[in-house]
């Protein structure tokens, strides 16, 4: 334990030494977020790019404590490859498709370092459960790793939303890595949580810097590679509950938004006003508020994905659906299918 806290610390403290840096950078190259429309919380020009900070104190640290392990090169190239990607869209707009091509990219190098989803549990069948799905593995690695990134910039709407959300999904995989005995897991975990609080301060309300795509791409990435490494793979990890609860907030939002648009009408990919945060800022909750209610919520979640992990997989499938279902209707009472919030 004494390694992983020296890992958390080391990018911890060059996450906090960094970030100044990067701040100066980005206004030198005129990556600024102005807002120009009513989605945007804040009300002046801000820096971004602030995620360049957390990948290199992620890097950093990870590769001075890892050896150099091949899951970890590819999540380190995977992930390069999104911030270069995150980097040009702090700069100019780049296009969804673009954004998309990035992502697949970077998961095909997961893949191409072993980092893929080889198996799935069906708790109701005889024995363990466990259908060893081969090159089918290769889709759903795919779908993950490009769900969980867009997910992660879904939810980057507020003021160290984001980031606080990664660092406590990042200590709930921490557990959940250390439970199973995926060590290198527990190693990128304890890196990322590092990065991601040594950020928070110059990221909360008021924000000083933005960790702009470059950093949403970058955690939803990492977030998504390292859950394959140490959650789905785990034998422990006994049903998809465990990584699903553990990055509970960033999926069900994305989920509900997608319904919310199909509902409406509206294109899927379409940017709108429903997310949970925009819900309980106009219940009238403050901007800090907000994030610790959601930050709240994200603790639930990640106790109960640990919870999960000393159940068997029929009871931990059962828990899921209670999770969900209280979540549906949680997002049913406060109006996130809908275009009006209810106040």
């Amino acid at each position: 334990m004494i390694r992983y806290g020296g890992i958390f610390i080391l990018s911890a403290l060059l996450s906090f030494l960094i970030t100044p840096l990067v701040k100066k950078f980005a206004i030198n190259i005129n990556a600024i977020d102005v807002p120009k429309d009513d989605r945007r919380i804040h009300k002046t020009p801000i820096p971004r790019m602030g995620g360049l900070a957390i990948f290199l104190s992620f890097v950093i640290s990870a590769l001075c404590f890892s050896r150099f392990n091949k899951s970890v090169i590819g999540i380190v190239l995977g992930s390069l490859l999104l911030v270069i990607g995150g980097m040009i869209d702090d700069i100019r707009p780049v296009k969804p498709l673009q954004k998309l091509a990035f992502q697949v990219l970077a998961a095909f190098l997961l893949i191409a370092f072993g980092i893929n989803v080889s198996c799935i549990t069906v708790p109701f069948l005889p024995g363990d459960g466990y259908i060893y799905i081969g090159y089918f593995g290769i889709p759903i690695t795919i779908l993950w790793v490009v769900g969980i990134t867009n997910a992660i910039n879904l939810i980057d709407g507020l003021d160290g939303l984001a980031c606080g959300i990664c660092f406590i999904s990042s200590l709930t995989l921490f557990g959940v890595s250390l439970i199973s005995g995926r060590y290198i897991a527990v190693l990128l975990t304890a890196a990322l949580a590092g990065s991601c609080i040594g950020f928070l301060p110059y990221n909360f309300n008021p924000a000083k810097i933005f960790m702009g795509d470059t950093g949403s791409q970058f955690l939803g990435f990492a977030l998504a590679a390292i859950s394959i490494q140490g959650a789905i793979k785990s034998a422990a990890a006994v049903v998809v509950a465990v990584p699903i609860l553990a990055l509970g907030i960033p999926i069900y939002d994305t989920l509900f938004a997608m319904i919310r648009r199909k509902i409406n009408n509206k294109p899927i990919m379409e940017a709108d006003r429903g997310h949970l945060h925009h819900r309980l800022l106009d219940m009238g909750f403050s901007q800090r508020q907000v994030v610790f209610i959601m930050y709240s919520i994200s603790v639930i979640l990640g106790t109960t994905a640990l919870l999960a992990m000393m159940l068997t997989a029929k009871k931990s499938f059962a828990l899921l659906i209670v999770v969900c279902s209280i979540t549906l209707a949680f997002g049913i009472e406060i109006g996130l299918f809908s275009r009006k919030s209810k106040n």
